[in-house]
């Protein structure tokens, strides 16, 4: 049994109850009071662990341990809202058939109170690390990095580490990520009020409307819901991008309202069905995705919020040539450059090496569409908690960590923190 197991089980749960989704902020609580209160247990945990702490503003905190060039951990205690389809409490933190459940139980609560046991595991062996171990902890990972921007500007971010936040066996490069509005001006809509989705990064699980007119038929034939003067369509959250784990609530909607407006069609058509082919951009870490995530009327048109993760090694003037020939408006709203490493970096070696000491399987390093905090960093790449296989639970109901999943964890984070700073 590793160190700490059952510690590090029970302070999951802990933080998965506070609802750290971001909320109204105040000059204390800048990403609200779920945020900040979560911030504050993790970092009240460190200190009773024995660890230095210092609270960036309830922006963000620090973990420190040893001495001499810095090396960082970034994790994040903010989560998406828990939407809709949970059979279990979002923020119960429930340990039940061998997995704590809740929102973060991966992404990324689990990971990061693994990351602080296994340092308290290593400093009761007695290590030194011959590094200023930096375990930072954001509030604001999930919508805008305002969390790491402001710990950049008082603070020095280390050059080199990783983020547990992604996948097995270790991270080279991760798409570029866009988030943009695009604006349909619709004239007279076949509709009062329309509006779906929760976050720019999670597939649109549920869509309502208030129409003109209620066709009964077509709405049952659409596979829509009837809830007084509403239409109601259902689907399933993933994550932005991975939509094709998913089942976007956005698309029987607009098929329902098309046969009367010919800009919905096209919306349709651009976003849905990729017309301008986006997603033929494609290098070796894969084919860009698309996400339709957010849509709302307002004032005369559609609004639709995209969620876009375009390859790393493909220029971001590429996707914004394929959006123009769309010819809307629309506003960037969110950029991350992609991130690249060689293989055969000395970091990715000897993380790759970790994995496969603790799981005894061969590996190559990966790509992934996802974004972490490993692209702030110099030289900084993923690691973990995610393997093949595993069902996907990140921004989807009735997330989970298996107890399988929080052993290994610990035992893979003090092997590789200890390689990698002694």
């Amino acid at each position: 049994m590793p160190h700490y197991y059952q510690e590090a089980v029970d302070s999951i749960c802990e933080s998965i109850r506070f609802d750290s989704s971001a909320a109204q902020h105040s000059a204390k609580m800048p990403f609200g009071k779920g945020a900040y209160d979560c911030l504050c247990h993790f970092l009240a945990l460190a200190e009773k662990l024995g660890f230095e702490t210092k609270n960036y503003d309830g922006y963000a905190g620090e973990v420190l341990f040893g001495h001499g060039e810095p090396f960082a951990i970034l994790c994040h205690l903010d989560v998406v809202p828990a939407g809709d389809g949970w059979t279990k409490p979002p923020f119960g933190g429930i340990v039940e058939a061998g997995k704590i459940w809740g929102r973060g139980a991966m992404d990324d609560k689990g990971p990061a109170i693994c990351v602080l046991y296994a340092l308290k595991a290593l400093k009761d062996r007695g290590f030194v690390p011959k590094k200023t171990i930096k375990l930072i902890v954001g509030c604001n990972e999930e919508s805008g990095w305002k969390c790491i921007e402001y710990y950049s500007r008082v603070a020095k971010l280390p050059e080199t580490g990783f983020s547990p936040d992604a996948d097995f066996p270790v991270i080279y490069a991760e798409k570029g990520i866009l988030h943009v509005r695009l604006h349909y001006p619709l004239g007279t809509a076949p509709f009062f009020y329309l509006e779906g989705g929760t976050s720019a990064n999670m597939v649109c699980d549920l869509c309502e409307a208030t129409p003109r007119s209620l066709s009964t038929k077509r709405i049952l034939a659409c596979g829509l819901e009837v809830k007084g003067k509403k239409i109601l369509s259902r689907g399933k959250s993933a994550h932005g991008s991975t939509p094709e784990k998913g089942v976007n609530a956005m698309l029987p909607m607009l098929k329902y309202f098309s046969a009367r407006n010919e800009t919905i069609k096209n919306i349709i058509a651009d976003l849905f069905e990729d017309r301008y082919g986006l997603t033929d951009l494609e290098d070796e870490t894969g084919k860009l995705t698309l996400s339709p995530d957010l849509i709302k009327y307002r004032k005369g048109e559609l609004q639709v919020v995209c969620d876009i993760r375009y390859p790393a090694t493909v220029p971001v003037d590429a996707v914004h040539e394929k959006l123009a020939q769309m010819g809307v408006k629309y506003e960037t709203l969110h950029h991350q450059a992609p991130l690249y490493h060689a293989k055969d970096s000395e970091l990715i070696q000897s993380l790759l090496s970790v994995y496969e000491e603790c799981t005894g399987k061969r590996a190559e390093p990966i790509a992934i569409g996802g974004g972490t905090y490993a692209r702030a960093l110099k030289n900084g790449v993923a690691f973990g908690p995610e393997m093949e296989g595993d069902e996907a639970v990140i921004h989807q109901p009735d997330e989970y960590i298996t107890l399988d999943r929080v052993k290994l964890l610990l035992d893979i984070y003090e092997k590789a923190i200890e390689r990698l700073t002694k």
